[in-house]
Protein backbone atom coordinates (compact mmCIF):
# COMPACT_ATOMS: atom_id res chain seq x y z
CA UNK A 1 0.00 0.00 0.00
CA UNK A 2 1.24 3.49 -0.81
CA UNK A 3 1.38 6.51 1.54
CA UNK A 4 -0.70 8.27 -1.00
CA UNK A 5 -3.33 5.98 -1.28
CA UNK A 6 -6.62 7.97 -0.96
CA UNK A 7 -8.82 7.57 2.46
CA UNK A 8 -12.06 6.16 1.97
CA UNK A 9 -14.11 9.03 3.94
CA UNK A 10 -16.87 6.45 5.24
CA UNK A 11 -14.93 3.43 7.09
CA UNK A 12 -11.56 5.90 6.87
CA UNK A 13 -9.18 3.19 5.55
CA UNK A 14 -6.82 3.73 2.28
CA UNK A 15 -8.55 2.84 -0.72
CA UNK A 16 -6.19 0.86 -3.15
CA UNK A 17 -5.65 1.51 -6.44
CA UNK A 18 -8.51 0.25 -8.47
CA UNK A 19 -10.59 -0.42 -5.54
CA UNK A 20 -12.76 2.71 -5.35
CA UNK A 21 -16.05 3.72 -6.87
CA UNK A 22 -17.35 7.44 -7.12
CA UNK A 23 -20.81 8.27 -4.72
CA UNK A 24 -22.38 10.86 -5.83
CA UNK A 25 -23.81 12.29 -2.54
CA UNK A 26 -27.44 13.39 -4.00
CA UNK A 27 -28.02 10.74 -6.74
CA UNK A 28 -28.07 11.84 -10.49
CA UNK A 29 -31.35 10.28 -10.95
CA UNK A 30 -32.61 13.21 -7.84
CA UNK A 31 -31.04 16.13 -8.83
CA UNK A 32 -27.55 15.20 -8.08
CA UNK A 33 -25.47 14.61 -11.83
CA UNK A 34 -22.62 17.07 -11.78
CA UNK A 35 -23.39 17.55 -7.81
CA UNK A 36 -20.86 16.41 -5.56
CA UNK A 37 -18.73 13.31 -5.03
CA UNK A 38 -16.72 10.89 -2.89
CA UNK A 39 -14.55 8.26 -3.60
CA UNK A 40 -15.18 5.34 -1.65
CA UNK A 41 -14.19 1.78 -1.26
CA UNK A 42 -16.51 -0.55 -3.90
CA UNK A 43 -17.62 -2.60 -0.76
CA UNK A 44 -18.75 0.70 1.04
CA UNK A 45 -20.80 2.30 -2.27
CA UNK A 46 -22.30 -1.07 -2.66
CA UNK A 47 -23.50 -1.01 1.34
CA UNK A 48 -24.91 1.98 0.56
CA UNK A 49 -26.82 1.18 -2.43
CA UNK A 50 -28.04 -2.13 -0.97
CA UNK A 51 -29.20 -0.49 2.42
CA UNK A 52 -30.82 3.00 1.10
CA UNK A 53 -33.42 4.02 -1.99
CA UNK A 54 -32.54 6.73 -4.27
CA UNK A 55 -35.15 9.07 -2.40
CA UNK A 56 -33.57 8.26 1.06
CA UNK A 57 -30.13 9.07 0.01
CA UNK A 58 -30.96 12.56 -1.61
CA UNK A 59 -33.40 13.61 1.00
CA UNK A 60 -31.76 12.52 4.62
CA UNK A 61 -28.46 10.83 3.57
CA UNK A 62 -26.58 13.22 1.25
CA UNK A 63 -22.73 13.70 3.30
CA UNK A 64 -20.84 11.13 4.37
CA UNK A 65 -21.66 12.36 7.86
CA UNK A 66 -24.98 11.21 7.56
CA UNK A 67 -24.37 7.97 5.85
CA UNK A 68 -22.30 7.37 9.17
CA UNK A 69 -25.02 7.64 11.22
CA UNK A 70 -28.06 5.28 9.37
CA UNK A 71 -27.91 2.28 11.59
CA UNK A 72 -27.36 -0.21 8.86
CA UNK A 73 -24.05 0.95 7.64
CA UNK A 74 -22.93 2.36 11.27
CA UNK A 75 -22.82 -1.54 11.64
CA UNK A 76 -21.66 -2.33 8.32
CA UNK A 77 -18.70 0.45 8.97
CA UNK A 78 -17.90 -1.21 12.66
CA UNK A 79 -17.42 -4.48 11.15
CA UNK A 80 -15.85 -3.14 7.68
CA UNK A 81 -12.72 -1.25 9.72
CA UNK A 82 -11.82 -4.31 10.93
CA UNK A 83 -10.87 -5.36 7.38
CA UNK A 84 -7.63 -5.04 5.23
CA UNK A 85 -7.98 -2.20 2.64
CA UNK A 86 -8.63 -4.51 -0.29
CA UNK A 87 -10.92 -6.57 1.20
CA UNK A 88 -14.11 -7.44 -1.00
CA UNK A 89 -16.91 -9.42 -0.26
CA UNK A 90 -20.71 -9.52 -2.38
CA UNK A 91 -23.28 -7.87 -0.29
CA UNK A 92 -25.19 -10.58 0.35
CA UNK A 93 -29.52 -10.02 -0.43
CA UNK A 94 -31.09 -7.16 -2.39
CA UNK A 95 -31.87 -3.93 -0.45
CA UNK A 96 -33.35 -4.81 3.04
CA UNK A 97 -34.33 -2.32 5.81
CA UNK A 98 -32.55 -2.07 8.98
Amino acid sequence: MANSDPICPLCDRPIPEGGGSLHHLIPKLKGGKGGPTVLLHQICHKEIHATLTEAELARDFNSVNALRTQPRLKKFLDWVRKRPPGFHSKVPGKRRGC
